[in-house]
């Protein structure tokens, strides 16, 4: 029974059911917990049921998945703002680059004349 992860919804079931006036060794016959495991859990519920449960600080699926996200936004607002300035720049190549054959197109049909 050792090294196994409950999850908050079940530890509150167990501590809903001890508080029903259950018996503490027909539950943990029932979910196969230890009866200490069961009162600590009822404890922690007790002092402080807004905290209780919180885990140790991995998040949760849908959290890892949020975060995700998240990165990747960052990361594809920066790929947008890379590709804006080297947009930038070759529109400006261009731009110099229409100016000196425009210049030479009109050189070049002057002397035509």
């Amino acid at each position: 029974m050792t090294g196994r992860n409950f999850t908050k919804e079940f530890k509150l079931q167990v501590v809903q059911e001890l508080l029903s006036g259950r018996p503490v060794a027909e539950l943990c016959r029932e979910h196969n917990i230890y009866a200490s495991l069961a009162c600590r859990w009822r404890k922690e519920q007790q002092q402080n049921p807004e905290l209780a449960f919180e885990g140790r600080g991995n998040p949760s699926t849908e959290d890892a998945k949020y975060a995700q996200l998240e990165r990747k936004i960052g990361q594809q607002v920066l790929e947008i703002d890379f590709i804006k300035k080297v947009n930038t720049v070759l529109q400006q190549k261009l731009l110099e680059a229409k100016k000196k054959d425009g210049g030479e197109k009109n050189a070049v049909r002057t002397n035509q004349s």
